[in-house]
């Protein structure tokens, strides 16, 4: 089963909290922790949502290599500008799921288009 997210005019935020909590199945009768919903997710009209310039700005992913030195930050407009709004949306989306091994399974669940 599969289901549309329209992000026309809406917050990265809001349209990833909705896109996690049903690839976790929360919004099914049947749900538990422990196995993978076959839910699949489809987000449309990223590049119309609602991005404020100072989120663009401001907004900053950090990410630590193991080694000395190795702190990188990417800010949200150097990311778009890179690889698109579409990766933002699946980065929100990837935050908000709980961290273990179902993880990466959840996340090819998720497609994303511009």
């Amino acid at each position: 089963m599969e289901k549309v997210i329209d992000a026309k005019g809406k917050k990265i935020g809001r349209v990833a909290t909705e896109a996690a909590l049903v690839l976790m199945g929360k919004d099914a009768p049947d749900f538990s922790k422990h196995t993978v919903a076959s839910r699949k997710v489809h987000i449309t009209n990223v590049a119309l949502s609602d991005v404020q310039n100072k989120k663009i700005e401001n907004k900053v992913y950090t990410r630590y290599s193991g080694y000395p030195g190795g702190l990188k930050h990417q800010k949200l407009g150097k990311l778009i500008e890179k690889k698109g709004l579409s990766e933002a949306f699946r980065k929100a989306v990837y935050g908000m799921l709980p961290d273990n091994r179902l993880r990466p399974i959840l996340m090819k669940n998720l497609t994303v288009s511009e």
